[in-house]
């Protein structure tokens, strides 16, 4: 089935189940920037951020993943530009930290290096575009080489919590104050440089995350955690946000809340759904994106 197909189902479905109105969540310009010039056919648009954005899926989804083949991975920064008729460079990296996005080479959850020692999924396989050195020194070049860019995506944190729990003896239970703290002093971070360095003045948009089960507090509250994170950073630099959490939430409630059941996470063969969206799932984050900006 066509993206494109794909795409109308999942519309045509939103609004049966009359979740467009009221789905998406957009902040309002904030500091008193100029209002941004409207995203335009033909435009620039900079994605980035992690295995969401890049639109990986695990090995044992089906039809088995081309790793190396990073045209065969469609994740919503594509239908975005799809659907917009805009250029996008997507900069994503699979296992990216807030902390690796900014500084090479500390630890990542996958992106440039593995917990366990490995290599990370930029060495061995290509990402979108190819660059060196870090994803914000990416943008940055891209940002002063391309003056047309309208739109800049961000969705950035999940693996900082990842890579907690995979590296402390209590799963994070104790250090997650602190890991979002330091997302939210990253996201911090990348906007200064997106619009101080760059001098960006263009849209972005926050790309906020969903839960694995909205029937699950714990889900709830991690998902809320680091989306809070990323939006209260991100606030002072004009920004708009993308209601991924609510769009999902949405869905999901068709099935009792599983993200899961309600097929918006990769099936795989050895049982049960991913942590990634499917292919309905990136529509909907695409839609709440094109939902938040100006156009």
């Amino acid at each position: 089935m066509s993206r494109r197909r794909v795409r109308q189902i999942v519309i045509s479905a939103l609004a049966v189940g009359t979740l467009l109105g009221g789905a998406f969540v957009g902040a309002a310009q904030a500091g008193g920037r100029a209002r941004p010039r409207p995203v335009t056919a033909g435009s620039d648009y900079l994605a980035l951020g992690d295995s969401v954005s890049f639109g990986y899926r695990e090995a044992a989804n089906l039809p088995t993943p081309d790793y190396p083949d990073a045209a065969s991975f469609v994740g919503y920064p594509e239908d975005v530009a799809d659907a917009l008729g805009v250029q996008v460079a997507n900069a994503a990296c699979p296992g990216e930290t807030s902390a690796s996005f900014l500084t090479a080479p500390v630890q990542s959850n996958g992106c440039e290096n593995s917990p366990g020692g490995g290599p990370g999924y930029r060495t061995s396989y290509p990402l979108h575009v190819s660059y060196r050195g870090t994803q914000l020194s990416y943008a940055l070049r891209y940002l002063k080489g391309h003056p047309d860019t309208r739109l800049v995506t961000l969705m950035i944190g999940a693996n900082d919590g990842f890579l907690c729990e995979e590296t402390t003896k209590d799963g994070c239970a104790s250090e997650l104050p602190a890991v979002l703290k330091q997302v939210k002093a990253n996201v911090t971070t990348i906007l200064t440089v997106v619009r101080d360095e760059a001098r960006y003045k263009g849209q972005i948009v926050i790309v906020n995350y969903y839960s694995l089960d909205y029937s699950s507090a714990a889900d709830n509250a991690s998902s809320l955690g680091l989306n809070q994170a990323m939006d209260s950073a991100a606030k002072p630099f004009g920004v708009t946000v993308a209601d991924g959490y609510g769009t999902f939430e949405k869905a999901a409630a068709q099935v009792g809340g599983n993200s899961c059941t309600a097929g918006l996470l990769t099936t795989l063969t050895t049982g049960g759904c991913g942590v990634h969206p499917s292919v309905g799932g990136q529509a909907l984050l695409a839609l709440a994106v094109e939902q938040a900006i100006a156009r």
